[in-house]
C-alpha cells in the first residue's frame, strides 16, 4: 500500500523542489508580503587584534530558553539593537575590524513577539525523512545547486554572485574563530568525472553518479556582535549567522534572501532546506517540515536533521506579484537542535533563525555594499 503511492508522492515533492509542479493550480497564492525595511549603516570601523583561531567547530548551539520564554522578553531598544548588529569582520590574512552601525527609518510593528532556543539530542522525530538527492540532474539543478559545504563541516547556501549564508557558529563559537576560518573553503558538489561526448547519458551506468567537492578559498568573513557578545546568555541564538565572502565568483544560480513571513503565512506553513548531514557523508540531504512555533528571531520546526546540516538556508518558495512569478528566497538559517521547556515539560525542536527586517538589511547591505539596494525583502 505505501509502495507506489509513495513513491509518486516523492517524486511529485521534488519536483515541486525543483520548480517543475506547482502545488497552488490557479487560485490562491501564497505571496510575499510587501515590507518597510529599516537602513543599517556603518559608522565607524576599528581595527582588532588577529585571532587565536583556537576554538573547536561545533554543529549545533544550546539554549536554556524556550519559546514562551522569548515571547515575555522585551525587543531590543534602539542602542541594543544598534550594538547586536555591530559586526565583526575577519580577512584571510587574518586581520580584523570590529565596525559599529546605526539604524534609519525604523517602522513601528513589524514583529509577532520576541525569540527562544534550548539543548542538544539526536535531530531525527521517528521516522527518518530526509530525502538524500543523488545524481547530478538534480544535484546541479535550483535550489539544491545552490546548497554548498564549509570547510568546517557545516553547510552554507549561495545568496549572491560571491556570497555564502550560513551559521555563525560554523566559524565562531561566541569568543573566538574556530580552527580552521583563516583557512576556511567553501565546496561545491560536481560530478567527479566530466562528462566525455557520447557517453554522457549512457544508460548503462549503474547506482549514482560519482561527486565530488571543488573548493573555492573565502576572502573575508561577517559576524554580527549580537552572537559574538551574547552566545552565553539567552540573546546569542537570534544572531547566528554569518556571511562569508568568496575570492571569485562561484557561477551558480543563487538564492536571494527575504524576510521572513510569520508561519501561517507560509505555504502550508512549511519550511524547506538541504544540507550536507554527518550521518551521510557526501550527500545532499533534502528535508521539508511544518513550522510548530515562532519568536521574533526565531522558528522551530521537527525537520529531520544531524550536525553537518546546520548553516543551511531554509526557504520558500511564493509569489511574487512584482513580476508575476514563483520565487523563492532564503527566510533562515537552520542553526541545530535544542531541547526546550515547553510548559516544564522537556520537547525538543529544531531551530531556524529568522531573517528579520533588520537583519534583512544588514545582510544585503553586506552583499550589495549600498542601502539603496536593499530597499525590497
Amino acid at each position: 500500500m505505501a509502495g507506489i503511492p509513495g513513491l509518486l508522492f516523492l517524486f511529485l515533492l521534488l519536483l515541486c523542489a525543483v520548480g517543475q509542479v506547482s502545488p497552488y493550480g490557479t487560485h490562491w497564492k501564497p505571496t510575499w508580503p510587501a515590507y518597510r525595511l529599516p537602513v543599517v549603516l556603518p559608522q565607524s570601523t576599528l581595527n582588532l587584534g588577529k585571532p587565536d583561531f583556537g576554538a573547536e567547530a561545533r554543529l549545533d548551539v544550546s539554549s536554556s530558553c524556550g519559546p514562551q520564554c522569548h515571547k515575555g522578553t522585551p525587543l531590543p531598544t534602539y542602542e541594543e539593537a544598534k550594538q547586536y548588529l555591530s559586526y565583526e569582520t575577519l580577512y584571510a590574512n587574518g586581520s580584523r575590524t570590529e565596525t559599529q552601525v546605526g539604524i534609519y527609518v525604523l517602522s513601528s510593528g513589524g514583529g509577532q513577539e520576541s525569540s527562544g532556543r534550548s539543548r542538544r539530542k539526536r535531530q531525527i522525530y521517528g521516522y527518518d525523512s530526509r530525502f538524500s538527492i543523488f545524481g547530478k540532474d538534480f544535484l546541479l539543478n535550483y535550489p539544491f545547486s545552490t546548497s554548498v559545504k564549509l570547510s568546517t563541516g557545516c553547510t552554507g547556501t549561495l545568496v549572491a554572485e560571491k556570497h555564502v549564508l550560513t551559521a555563525a557558529h560554523c566559524i565562531h563559537d561566541g569568543k573566538t574563530y574556530v580552527k580552521g576560518t583563516q583557512k576556511l573553503r567553501v565546496g561545491f558538489l560536481k560530478p567527479k568525472f566530466k562528462d566525455s561526448g557520447r557517453g554522457a547519458n549512457s544508460s548503462s551506468s549503474t547506482g549514482p553518479e560519482k561527486m565530488k567537492f571543488q573548493w573555492i578559498r573565502v576572502k573575508r568573513t561577517h559576524v554580527p556582535k549580537g552572537w559574538i557578545k551574547g552566545n552565553a546568555n539567552d540573546i546569542g541564538m537570534d544572531y547566528d549567522y554569518a556571511l562569508l565572502e568568496l575570492k571569485k565568483p562561484h557561477k551558480r544560480k543563487f538564492m536571494k534572501i527575504g524576510v521572513s513571513p510569520p508561519a501561517k503565512q507560509l505555504p502550508g506553513g512549511r519550511i524547506h532546506f538541504s544540507g550536507y548531514d554527518n550521518d551521510r557523508p557526501g550527500n545532499l540531504v533534502y528535508r521539508f517540515c511544518d513550522v510548530k512555533d515562532e519568536t521574533y528571531d526565531l522558528l522551530y520546526q521537527q525537520c529531520d536533521a544531524q550536525p553537518g546540516a546546520s548553516g543551511s538556508g531554509v526557504y520558500v518558495r511564493m509569489w511574487k506579484r512584482q513580476q508575476q512569478k514563483w520565487e523563492r528566497k532564503i527566510i533562515g538559517i537552520f542553526s541545530g537542535h535544542q531541547w526546550v521547556d515547553m510548559n516544564g515539560s522537556p520537547q525538543d525542536f529544531n531551530v531556524a533563525v529568522r531573517i528579520t527586517p533588520l537583519k534583512y538589511a544588514q545582510i544585503c547591505y553586506w552583499i550589495k555594499g549600498n542601502y539603496l539596494d536593499c530597499r525590497e525583502g
